[in-house]
């Protein structure tokens, strides 16, 4: 049993697109800009045919990045690199492909921010490694 399964199905399926999305549990909010963000935004948005979950990250970071979020960035790329949609070396070429549209300051953040979130990803997998390494 999930742990959004009491929910109605439209609130459940956006909860669960928000874990997927941000790598992070989720849990079930009160008001109207919840609602609105989990229902509409997560459950039937981010679920449309047409674009790729990489197609819709990789144009939020833009997106981003254009309009100088840094703050969700730091969100966003870690995610991507999770979900295995973008990975070092993309979002490498993401920052230098932003860099000429979003500005030199904007991409030199983006480039801090990505650059964090392969390094935090390296360290988990070698502790991973590691101690898979013990188990055996």
């Amino acid at each position: 049993m999930g742990a959004f399964d009491e929910l109605p199905e439209l609130r459940r399926r956006g909860l669960e697109t928000m874990e997927k999305v941000y790598g992070f549990e989720m849990s079930d909010g009160a008001g109207d800009f919840f609602g609105y963000t989990a229902d509409h935004l997560f459950a039937d948005i981010w679920n449309r045919p047409g674009l790729s979950d990489r197609d819709r990250r990789l144009l939020l970071i833009g997106l981003l990045a254009g309009t100088g979020q840094a703050d969700v960035l730091g969100i966003q790329v870690p995610a991507a690199l999770a979900n295995d949609e973008l990975d070092a070396d993309a979002l490498r070429e993401v920052v230098i492909f932003l860099c000429h549209y979003a500005g030199w300051p904007m991409g030199a953040r983006l480039n801090g921010i990505v650059e964090e979130a392969i390094g935090k990803a390296a360290r988990a997998a070698r502790k991973g490694a590691d101690g898979a390494e013990k188990d055996a």
